[in-house]
């Protein structure tokens, strides 16, 4: 899995322990640089309407599980086989694999959540040690995608209920929960969670995220956390 060349080491921050938390980020244009559902149509000949309907979706002006399955359905009689070279295909965000590793070296848990596909995730994940990830999944019959997912859809709903699930499963207070994204499907896990960041976002969501980077790099998300406790630590004194 190709990832970004790597930053000059953090310096590890002297003083009290850093308090516990659980940052979740999506993943398509946020944790890896790609709309991995774009590169699926890529196989099915249909990347440029997947792509149109995407950019609507993610600029909150179609419904999110609607449009995924209508985009899911120009798969239909893709080879599964195709999937390989998506997973090669998909390049992690700048920072992306930093962040995950100085958030395991904190002893925070990272999550990843997704409305694209475990097929992708599942691998990517395992590449960096993340065990909490969410993803909606393709149905395969005999060797080809029915241009169909299985399950419940992995909406602005279910990420939401996602971030508060794996919360309570750490025994977390929401306010130690941090959330990253950059579309629509993403406002209400960054709306609920006590750091919400807009990440290289839509429109809409840079206007009602609490936090906005710009990018390039993802693990700018340490800077706004540590932004964050510094100003607590500072009230409290």
């Amino acid at each position: 899995m190709p990832e970004s060349a790597p930053a000059a080491p953090r310096p590890r921050p002297s003083g009290p322990p850093r308090r516990r938390r659980l940052v979740v980020t999506d993943v398509d244009s946020t944790f890896v640089t790609q709309e991995v559902i774009e590169l699926i149509a890529e196989h099915a000949g249909t990347r440029h309407e997947v792509a149109a309907v995407t950019e609507r979706a993610m600029r909150g002006e179609l419904d999110f599980a609607a449009s995924l399955r209508e985009r899911v359905a120009t798969f239909a009689g893709v080879p599964v086989s195709a999937l390989d070279a998506v997973r090669e295909a998909v390049v992690l965000m700048p920072g992306a694999a930093e962040l995950t590793a100085e958030v395991q070296r904190r002893g925070w848990e990272i999550g990843l959540v997704s409305g694209g596909f475990a097929e992708i995730l599942a691998p990517l994940a395992a590449s960096l040690g993340i065990t909490r990830w969410r993803a909606n999944r393709l149905e395969v019959a005999d060797g080809v995608l029915t241009g169909r997912t299985v399950g419940p859809v992995v909406d602005r709903a279910d990420k939401e209920a996602t971030l508060r699930e794996w919360a309570a499963e750490l025994d977390l207070d929401m306010v130690d929960t941090v959330a990253v994204g950059d579309g629509a499907n993403d406002l209400d896990m960054i709306r609920a969670a006590g750091i919400g960041i807009a990440f290289a976002a839509k429109p809409l969501v840079r206007e009602q995220a609490p936090y906005r980077l710009d990018g390039p790099r993802l693990d700018e998300v340490l800077r706004v956390i540590d932004e964050v406790d510094a100003a607590a630590s500072a009230a409290r004194a």
